[in-house]
C-alpha cells in the first residue's frame, strides 16, 4: 500500500533580530501572554494535517530550552541553525532525510510570523496538494512602490499590477526543494526565500492569496499590531 503524502512544517529560527534592538532575538519577545515563536508553533501543533515540526536553532541560542523543550502530541524536533536562512533550511531538510519521502510536502514558515491562521494553512494545502511543484501564501500589493538610489532618492515607480507580497508558509515537495536548494548553495547563492530557490531551478511556483494580516515581526511597532491581530476573534481582521 502506498504511503499517504505528509505535510511537515520547518521553521528557521536562528536569526538574532538586530533590527528590533535589545538583546533578545525577536522570536522570543513577549506577545499576547506568550512568546512570538510559541504562537507560531501552536498553529502547526494544533493542526491535524501537520505530521511534525522541525526548528533550526542558533548554536548560541540560550532561550530555546526554556520555551520549546516540551512534550507534544506530534514530533517537535531541532536542527542546527546556519548563518543565513538558506543554510538553516538546508540543515532542516537534511535532518528529515530519514523521515520524509521525496513526494511529501514541507511548509517553510518564518519564526516571527505569528498571526498565521489555520484557515490560510488549509487553503494553501488544499490548493496545492495536487500541484507538481507547490507555492506560497501571498497578497496583491496595494501600496505604490518606489525604487530609490543609494542616497534614497526616488529613481522609478514600478507598476504594481502584477506585484505581490510574499508570505509564508512556502510549500514545496521535499525532494524537489532539497535538490534545488543544494544546487543554489553549491553555486554560492543564498536566496532569501524558498520560492526563489525553486524558480532558480526552473520550477514554476504558484501563488495562493492569503490574509493580509499574516504579518512578520521586523520592527518594534509590529508587536503592537500583531497583538491586536491575535486578540481579534478568529476569522476577523483589523
Amino acid at each position: 500500500m502506498q504511503q499517504a503524502v505528509r505535510f511537515w512544517a520547518i521553521i528557521p529560527a536562528a536569526g538574532t533580530g538586530t533590527r528590533m534592538g535589545g538583546d533578545i532575538p525577536k522570536q522570543y519577545l513577549p506577545l499576547a501572554g506568550r512568546t512570538v515563536i510559541e504562537h507560531v508553533l501552536d498553529v502547526f501543533l494544533s493542526h491535524p494535517r501537520i505530521a511534525g515540526i522541525s526548528v533550526a536553532i542558533a548554536e548560541t541560542d540560550i532561550y530555546w530550552r526554556q520555551y520549546l523543550l516540551r512534550s507534544q502530541a506530534k514530533p517537535l524536533r531541532f536542527a542546527k541553525g546556519g548563518a543565513l536562512r538558506a543554510h538553516s533550511v538546508s540543515n532542516l531538510l537534511q535532518s528529515l532525510q530519514k523521515e520524509l519521502q521525496p513526494q511529501d510536502w514541507v511548509l517553510v514558515h518564518d519564526a516571527v510570523r505569528p498571526c498565521l491562521q489555520a484557515s490560510d494553512l488549509d487553503l494553501l494545502m488544499d490548493t496545492l496538494s495536487r500541484d507538481p511543484v507547490g507555492g506560497i501564501l501571498a497578497t496583491p500589493l496595494v501600496d505604490t512602490v518606489k525604487s530609490v538610489d543609494t542616497e534614497r532618492r526616488i529613481s522609478a515607480t514600478p507598476e504594481r499590477q502584477n506585484l505581490w507580497r510574499a508570505f509564508t508558509p512556502q510549500m514545496f515537495r521535499y525532494g524537489q526543494l532539497v535538490e534545488a536548494l543544494n544546487a543554489a548553495l553549491k553555486r554560492g547563492d543564498a536566496p532569501t526565500d524558498e520560492a526563489a530557490v525553486m524558480a532558480s531551478a526552473g520550477h514554476v511556483v504558484r501563488v495562493v492569496e492569503g490574509r493580509s494580516d499574516n504579518i512578520k515581526i521586523t520592527r518594534p511597532e509590529d508587536l503592537a499590531l500583531a497583538e491586536a491581530i491575535l486578540n481579534q476573534p478568529r476569522g476577523m481582521s483589523l
